[in-house]
């Protein structure tokens, strides 16, 4: 699989399951597109570009009247390598946060096939950590003690499941997605 693409199977999985949210009337999540200048094209197929500027996550939106803004990384190795999120995604999650809003990161370990949700705080925690020596990796098995495996038995990436049980939703209060 080619670098550009090693994700491509996820962000299906997470835009199908948007898709689902925002037909059922639950949330309403956005992917971002990077922004792109074309210089030259052919019909529909971008034969020549450059980024203009760079971009904020993955994806946004509304759950429940707050803002929500995550990135979506796939990794095919056990850990999450923290060069793999940019200073400029980092800078983003912090401002939605102080704001209010719900932000994290949904990391999927490929071989095993699971998918974290991982709270902005945790990043933090070991982004300044590895700023000042300590490892500049998440190991797999610290995601069992500090993120949260996303469920999949009512949608199949449900991660709002997780935003419930951050905000301190309960079962009467969470929104079916049935």
């Amino acid at each position: 699989m080619s670098q550009g693409n090693r994700g491509m199977a996820f962000e299906m999985l997470l835009n199908l399951n948007n898709q689902l949210y925002a037909t059922k009337k639950i949330a309403l999540i956005n992917k971002r597109p990077t922004p792109v200048k074309v210089l030259k094209s052919k019909g529909t197929k971008v034969l020549n570009g450059f980024y203009e500027s760079k971009s904020t996550v993955d994806y946004d939106g509304v759950y429940q009247g707050r803002a929500i803004a995550f990135e979506a990384k796939s990794v095919g190795i056990d850990r999450f390598d923290l060069k793999n999120l940019h200073q400029h995604q980092i800078d983003y999650l912090e401002k939605v946060e102080s704001m209010g809003g719900v932000a994290f990161v949904l990391i999927e370990f490929r071989q095993s096939r699971q998918v974290y949700f991982v709270p902005f705080s945790t990043i933090q925690h070991y982004v300044y950590h590895a700023a000042h020596g300590g490892r500049k990796s998440i190991p797999k098995e610290d995601f069992d003690v500090y993120a949260y495996e996303v469920p999949n038995d009512r949608v199949p990436l449900d991660f709002l499941s997780v935003v419930d049980l951050i905000l301190g939703c309960s079962d009467e209060k969470r929104i079916s997605v049935r």
